[in-house]
């Protein structure tokens, strides 16, 4: 079996659950040395001890993305423990499903963009010289929501279209440096994470208001991320709705506004 990332260092955010453990666990499978991050330490010691097990190395790395200086520390300490840095893999994401009008917290806004957005560029940032150093990979889990607007996902889909506005821009400037950033858009995933979706009080939403059924599985997800990073693609819409869609959007942008609110009402 191909096991490009064999041997290569990859910090990987949100490593706790749902896509970024998935992520973990198959990169972990080719042989990765990785460098796990998320708040909860206790998971991400749960995550390690099965990356072992498939045949990598884990180190923890209690992180708050949110956070500059702990975004710094993550880098550092992975440099420290392996001397290289491979690929980052901004994947820690927050959720919010809630209509505008119904917010009762502005600052729930601003909560989902630090973590979703900011997050990526704290760490991207602090990687950089590693990442040229090796004339490595970033790899981004992005959104269909980062494409096109989406019903009740307002500050979701405001901070995954900021987090695609900056790495498109990103990739542009490290033309010649060797270093690929690769967009991944999933539509609706099957994480579970019901803790990591904000209702419009600010308070966790307790469910996750889609078809869990019909969503893609996060295995599914992350291993089409991992080979699209691999081939250093430039961006991987993962569905042929979406793809269909964000041709559609082009010549028909009212149908697709149309779309999503049947999508979103669907919860698929």
């Amino acid at each position: 079996m191909s096991a490009p990332f064999r041997g290569q260092v990859v910090i990987v955010t949100g490593a706790s659950g749902g896509i970024g453990e998935q992520l973990a666990l198959q990169l972990a499978a080719q042989g990765a040395r990785l460098a796990l991050a998320a708040r909860r330490a206790e998971e991400l010691e749960r995550v390690a001890r099965s990356c072992v097990a498939a045949g990598g190395e884990a180190l923890v790395v209690a992180t708050d993305v949110g956070d500059a200086a702990s975004c710094r520390a993550l880098v550092e300490r992975t440099f420290d423990k392996y001397g290289r840095l491979d690929m980052l893999v901004n994947n820690a994401g927050l959720g919010m499903w809630a209509k505008v009008t119904e917010v009762a917290d502005l600052s729930i806004f601003e909560r989902v963009m630090r973590v979703n957005y900011l997050g990526a560029v704290y760490c991207t940032v602090a990687a950089l010289p590693h990442l040229t150093a090796s004339r490595g990979r970033i790899l981004c889990i992005s959104s269909l929501a980062g494409r096109t607007g989406v019903p009740l996902r307002s500050g979701y889909a405001a901070s995954k279209h900021a987090m695609a506005g900056f790495f498109d821009s990103l990739r542009i400037e490290l033309r010649g440096s060797g270093v690929s950033v690769t967009l991944v858009d999933p539509g609706f995933v099957g994480t579970g994470a019901q803790g990591r979706n904000l209702g419009a009080s600010g308070a966790p939403l307790g469910h996750v208001p889609i078809d869990l059924q019909a969503a893609m599985a996060p295995d599914v997800c992350a291993r089409a991320a991992i080979a699209a990073a691999a081939a250093r693609r430039r961006e991987l819409v993962m569905t042929l709705r979406g793809k269909i869609g964000l041709w559609l959007k082009l010549v028909a942008p009212a149908f697709i506004d149309g779309m999503a609110a049947k999508a979103t009402a669907r919860g698929k």
